[in-house]
Protein backbone atom coordinates (compact mmCIF):
# COMPACT_ATOMS: atom_id res chain seq x y z
CA UNK A 1 0.00 0.00 0.00
CA UNK A 2 1.15 3.85 -1.01
CA UNK A 3 -0.99 5.32 2.04
CA UNK A 4 -3.15 6.45 -0.51
CA UNK A 5 -6.92 6.08 0.96
CA UNK A 6 -9.10 3.49 -0.39
CA UNK A 7 -12.33 5.03 -1.73
CA UNK A 8 -15.76 3.14 -2.13
CA UNK A 9 -16.71 2.46 -5.72
CA UNK A 10 -20.27 3.79 -5.44
CA UNK A 11 -18.71 6.88 -3.00
CA UNK A 12 -16.46 7.63 -6.32
CA UNK A 13 -18.87 7.74 -9.07
CA UNK A 14 -20.98 10.06 -6.73
CA UNK A 15 -17.82 12.45 -6.21
CA UNK A 16 -17.80 12.17 -9.82
CA UNK A 17 -21.02 12.80 -10.93
CA UNK A 18 -21.03 15.95 -8.75
CA UNK A 19 -17.45 16.77 -10.33
CA UNK A 20 -19.34 16.60 -13.79
CA UNK A 21 -21.91 19.05 -12.38
CA UNK A 22 -19.79 21.34 -11.06
CA UNK A 23 -18.13 22.02 -14.74
CA UNK A 24 -21.83 21.80 -16.59
CA UNK A 25 -25.87 21.90 -16.01
CA UNK A 26 -26.75 20.96 -12.46
CA UNK A 27 -27.15 17.18 -11.17
CA UNK A 28 -27.82 16.75 -7.83
CA UNK A 29 -27.63 13.89 -5.48
CA UNK A 30 -30.89 13.37 -3.71
CA UNK A 31 -28.89 11.86 -0.44
CA UNK A 32 -26.09 13.93 -0.22
CA UNK A 33 -24.39 14.30 2.95
CA UNK A 34 -22.71 16.80 5.33
CA UNK A 35 -19.01 14.72 4.62
CA UNK A 36 -19.89 15.01 0.74
CA UNK A 37 -20.76 18.14 0.52
CA UNK A 38 -17.67 19.31 2.25
CA UNK A 39 -15.34 17.22 0.05
CA UNK A 40 -17.47 18.98 -2.70
CA UNK A 41 -16.83 22.39 -1.47
CA UNK A 42 -12.97 21.42 -1.25
CA UNK A 43 -13.43 20.13 -5.20
CA UNK A 44 -15.10 23.50 -6.07
CA UNK A 45 -12.44 25.88 -4.32
CA UNK A 46 -9.93 24.12 -6.19
CA UNK A 47 -10.95 24.23 -9.82
CA UNK A 48 -11.96 27.88 -9.09
CA UNK A 49 -8.78 28.85 -7.95
CA UNK A 50 -7.70 31.82 -10.49
CA UNK A 51 -11.28 32.57 -10.77
CA UNK A 52 -12.14 35.40 -8.13
CA UNK A 53 -15.42 34.95 -6.68
CA UNK A 54 -17.79 38.14 -5.22
CA UNK A 55 -18.84 39.31 -2.17
CA UNK A 56 -16.72 40.12 0.83
CA UNK A 57 -17.50 38.81 4.77
CA UNK A 58 -16.96 42.27 6.33
CA UNK A 59 -16.52 45.59 5.29
CA UNK A 60 -18.24 48.90 4.95
CA UNK A 61 -21.66 50.00 6.95
CA UNK A 62 -24.72 48.46 5.00
CA UNK A 63 -28.14 50.17 5.38
CA UNK A 64 -30.23 47.66 7.87
CA UNK A 65 -34.02 47.69 7.61
CA UNK A 66 -35.99 46.34 10.92
CA UNK A 67 -35.75 42.95 11.42
CA UNK A 68 -35.30 41.20 14.68
CA UNK A 69 -34.98 37.97 15.76
CA UNK A 70 -37.73 35.78 15.87
CA UNK A 71 -39.16 34.80 19.15
CA UNK A 72 -38.93 30.71 19.67
CA UNK A 73 -37.53 30.36 16.61
CA UNK A 74 -35.09 27.29 15.77
CA UNK A 75 -31.84 27.36 16.56
CA UNK A 76 -29.17 25.52 14.80
CA UNK A 77 -28.75 21.86 16.15
CA UNK A 78 -25.18 21.16 14.27
CA UNK A 79 -27.02 17.70 13.54
CA UNK A 80 -27.49 16.88 9.30
CA UNK A 81 -31.49 16.61 8.36
CA UNK A 82 -32.20 13.46 6.56
CA UNK A 83 -32.18 13.98 2.65
CA UNK A 84 -35.56 15.98 1.87
CA UNK A 85 -37.40 15.15 -1.65
CA UNK A 86 -36.81 17.59 -3.78
CA UNK A 87 -39.58 20.59 -3.72
CA UNK A 88 -42.84 18.48 -3.75
CA UNK A 89 -44.58 21.40 -3.02
CA UNK A 90 -43.86 23.40 -6.37
CA UNK A 91 -42.91 21.57 -8.95
CA UNK A 92 -40.75 23.15 -11.87
CA UNK A 93 -42.64 25.36 -14.04
CA UNK A 94 -43.16 24.72 -18.01
CA UNK A 95 -41.48 27.19 -20.72
CA UNK A 96 -43.74 30.44 -20.60
CA UNK A 97 -44.92 29.80 -17.30
CA UNK A 98 -45.74 31.88 -14.26
CA UNK A 99 -46.32 30.91 -10.81
CA UNK A 100 -45.73 33.50 -7.95
CA UNK A 101 -46.46 37.55 -8.09
CA UNK A 102 -48.42 39.02 -11.40
CA UNK A 103 -46.44 38.96 -14.55
CA UNK A 104 -47.61 42.19 -14.81
CA UNK A 105 -46.98 43.61 -11.55
CA UNK A 106 -43.65 41.94 -11.68
CA UNK A 107 -42.52 42.78 -15.58
CA UNK A 108 -43.30 46.38 -14.55
CA UNK A 109 -40.59 46.07 -11.44
CA UNK A 110 -38.20 44.34 -13.47
CA UNK A 111 -38.11 46.94 -16.28
CA UNK A 112 -38.27 49.69 -14.12
CA UNK A 113 -34.91 48.08 -12.72
CA UNK A 114 -33.26 47.45 -16.19
CA UNK A 115 -33.78 51.60 -16.48
CA UNK A 116 -32.19 52.89 -13.30
CA UNK A 117 -30.15 55.82 -12.88
CA UNK A 118 -31.09 56.42 -9.22
CA UNK A 119 -26.99 55.84 -8.74
CA UNK A 120 -23.75 55.98 -10.13
CA UNK A 121 -23.62 52.63 -11.03
CA UNK A 122 -25.51 53.55 -14.07
CA UNK A 123 -22.60 54.93 -15.53
CA UNK A 124 -20.09 51.95 -15.19
CA UNK A 125 -22.05 49.09 -15.55
CA UNK A 126 -22.66 46.54 -18.53
CA UNK A 127 -25.87 45.20 -17.30
CA UNK A 128 -28.47 45.42 -14.53
CA UNK A 129 -28.53 42.07 -12.67
CA UNK A 130 -32.02 41.56 -11.35
CA UNK A 131 -32.54 38.13 -10.90
CA UNK A 132 -32.13 34.23 -11.37
CA UNK A 133 -34.69 31.48 -10.58
CA UNK A 134 -38.34 31.07 -10.77
CA UNK A 135 -40.35 33.65 -9.39
CA UNK A 136 -42.86 31.20 -7.77
CA UNK A 137 -40.21 30.33 -5.32
CA UNK A 138 -40.37 29.21 -1.71
CA UNK A 139 -36.73 30.79 -0.90
CA UNK A 140 -35.60 34.28 -2.01
CA UNK A 141 -31.18 33.88 -1.73
CA UNK A 142 -30.48 37.46 -1.40
CA UNK A 143 -26.40 38.38 -1.61
CA UNK A 144 -24.52 41.56 -2.12
CA UNK A 145 -23.98 42.55 -5.62
CA UNK A 146 -23.38 41.52 -9.03
CA UNK A 147 -19.18 40.51 -9.68
CA UNK A 148 -18.31 40.67 -13.49
CA UNK A 149 -19.88 37.47 -14.97
CA UNK A 150 -23.04 38.32 -13.79
CA UNK A 151 -22.39 42.31 -14.93
CA UNK A 152 -21.41 40.72 -18.20
CA UNK A 153 -24.73 38.09 -18.36
CA UNK A 154 -27.17 39.70 -16.58
CA UNK A 155 -28.31 36.85 -14.25
CA UNK A 156 -27.65 36.73 -10.57
CA UNK A 157 -24.64 33.82 -9.03
CA UNK A 158 -23.09 32.46 -12.39
CA UNK A 159 -20.03 31.09 -12.33
CA UNK A 160 -17.92 29.18 -9.58
CA UNK A 161 -19.58 30.61 -6.94
CA UNK A 162 -23.23 30.31 -8.59
CA UNK A 163 -22.15 26.46 -9.44
CA UNK A 164 -21.51 25.91 -5.73
CA UNK A 165 -24.62 27.59 -4.45
CA UNK A 166 -26.89 25.47 -6.73
CA UNK A 167 -24.87 22.41 -5.28
CA UNK A 168 -25.42 23.73 -1.70
CA UNK A 169 -29.48 24.12 -2.38
CA UNK A 170 -29.49 20.72 -3.95
CA UNK A 171 -28.20 19.60 -0.70
CA UNK A 172 -31.58 19.83 1.24
CA UNK A 173 -33.87 19.63 -1.93
CA UNK A 174 -34.04 23.23 -3.43
CA UNK A 175 -33.03 24.85 -6.83
CA UNK A 176 -33.15 27.65 -8.69
CA UNK A 177 -35.25 25.54 -11.55
CA UNK A 178 -38.06 25.29 -9.70
CA UNK A 179 -38.24 26.86 -6.18
CA UNK A 180 -35.62 29.44 -5.74
CA UNK A 181 -35.09 33.26 -6.52
CA UNK A 182 -31.72 34.26 -6.37
CA UNK A 183 -31.13 38.26 -6.43
CA UNK A 184 -28.80 40.61 -4.74
CA UNK A 185 -28.90 43.89 -2.23
CA UNK A 186 -27.25 45.48 -5.28
CA UNK A 187 -28.66 45.12 -9.14
CA UNK A 188 -25.38 46.85 -10.27
CA UNK A 189 -22.20 45.83 -9.99
CA UNK A 190 -19.69 47.81 -8.05
CA UNK A 191 -16.21 48.51 -9.88
CA UNK A 192 -13.72 46.05 -9.10
CA UNK A 193 -16.10 44.14 -7.16
CA UNK A 194 -15.71 47.06 -4.44
CA UNK A 195 -17.67 46.61 -1.24
CA UNK A 196 -21.31 48.64 -1.86
CA UNK A 197 -21.52 52.29 -0.09
CA UNK A 198 -24.21 53.29 1.50
CA UNK A 199 -25.80 55.41 -0.78
CA UNK A 200 -25.79 52.85 -3.02
CA UNK A 201 -27.78 50.11 -0.54
CA UNK A 202 -30.31 53.25 -0.10
CA UNK A 203 -31.06 53.61 -3.60
CA UNK A 204 -31.36 49.98 -4.88
CA UNK A 205 -32.65 48.18 -2.10
CA UNK A 206 -36.37 49.14 -2.74
CA UNK A 207 -36.13 46.90 -5.92
CA UNK A 208 -35.26 44.25 -3.33
CA UNK A 209 -37.90 45.07 -0.59
CA UNK A 210 -40.35 44.86 -3.80
CA UNK A 211 -38.95 41.94 -5.00
CA UNK A 212 -39.65 40.25 -1.76
CA UNK A 213 -43.15 41.98 -1.28
CA UNK A 214 -44.05 40.60 -4.33
CA UNK A 215 -43.11 36.95 -4.18
CA UNK A 216 -44.21 36.18 -0.97
CA UNK A 217 -41.49 33.48 -0.60
CA UNK A 218 -41.00 31.02 2.40
CA UNK A 219 -38.25 32.07 4.14
CA UNK A 220 -34.62 34.18 2.88
CA UNK A 221 -31.39 32.94 3.09
CA UNK A 222 -29.32 36.18 3.26
CA UNK A 223 -25.67 35.53 2.03
CA UNK A 224 -22.76 37.39 3.09
CA UNK A 225 -22.61 40.44 5.47
CA UNK A 226 -23.92 42.36 3.80
CA UNK A 227 -26.91 40.84 2.98
CA UNK A 228 -26.93 40.00 6.59
CA UNK A 229 -26.72 42.95 7.85
CA UNK A 230 -29.85 44.57 5.13
CA UNK A 231 -32.15 41.73 6.08
CA UNK A 232 -31.38 41.22 9.76
CA UNK A 233 -31.43 44.76 10.57
CA UNK A 234 -28.25 44.19 13.38
CA UNK A 235 -24.55 45.43 12.42
CA UNK A 236 -23.01 42.19 14.05
CA UNK A 237 -20.68 39.81 12.45
CA UNK A 238 -21.34 37.50 10.39
CA UNK A 239 -20.22 34.60 12.90
CA UNK A 240 -22.60 36.42 15.29
CA UNK A 241 -25.55 37.04 12.87
CA UNK A 242 -25.36 32.63 12.03
CA UNK A 243 -28.06 30.54 14.19
CA UNK A 244 -30.52 33.10 14.39
CA UNK A 245 -34.04 33.34 12.63
CA UNK A 246 -34.53 36.61 11.57
CA UNK A 247 -37.92 38.56 10.20
CA UNK A 248 -37.74 40.87 7.68
CA UNK A 249 -41.40 41.94 7.05
CA UNK A 250 -42.68 38.85 8.31
CA UNK A 251 -40.79 36.61 6.74
CA UNK A 252 -38.10 34.43 8.40
CA UNK A 253 -34.67 35.38 7.30
CA UNK A 254 -31.23 32.81 7.82
CA UNK A 255 -28.21 34.32 7.41
CA UNK A 256 -24.98 32.20 6.13
CA UNK A 257 -21.72 32.22 4.24
CA UNK A 258 -21.74 33.54 0.55
CA UNK A 259 -20.27 30.40 -1.56
CA UNK A 260 -17.98 32.77 -3.14
CA UNK A 261 -16.10 33.19 0.84
CA UNK A 262 -16.92 28.92 0.84
CA UNK A 263 -14.71 28.84 -1.73
CA UNK A 264 -12.13 30.74 -0.59
CA UNK A 265 -12.06 29.22 2.95
CA UNK A 266 -13.62 25.56 2.83
CA UNK A 267 -13.24 25.25 6.75
CA UNK A 268 -16.55 27.59 6.95
CA UNK A 269 -18.52 24.53 5.35
CA UNK A 270 -19.69 22.81 8.48
CA UNK A 271 -21.13 25.90 9.83
CA UNK A 272 -22.81 26.78 6.34
CA UNK A 273 -23.81 23.05 6.41
CA UNK A 274 -25.88 23.60 9.39
CA UNK A 275 -27.31 26.90 8.33
CA UNK A 276 -28.49 25.26 5.92
CA UNK A 277 -30.67 22.52 8.21
CA UNK A 278 -31.77 25.33 10.24
CA UNK A 279 -33.32 26.57 7.32
CA UNK A 280 -34.89 23.84 6.13
CA UNK A 281 -36.41 23.27 9.49
CA UNK A 282 -37.96 26.83 9.13
CA UNK A 283 -39.07 26.01 5.70
CA UNK A 284 -41.01 22.54 7.25
CA UNK A 285 -42.29 24.39 9.60
CA UNK A 286 -40.51 23.13 12.51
Amino acid sequence: MTGRQRIPAGLLARHLRQQGELGGDPIFLSDLRARELMELVEAARIRSEGAPGHAQESGGPATPKGGKPLEGGPRSSGRAVTSPPVDPIRPPTAPGEFVGPSPEGYEALRAEALACTRCNLAETRTNVVFSDGTPGARLIVVGEAPGAQEDKTGLAFVGPAGKLLDLLLGSIGLSRGSSAYICNVLKCRPPGNRNPLPGEIEACSPFLARQIGLIGPEAILALGAFAGHYLSGRELSLGQLRGEVYSYEGVPVVVTYHPAALLRNPGWTRSTWEDLQLLRQVMDGA
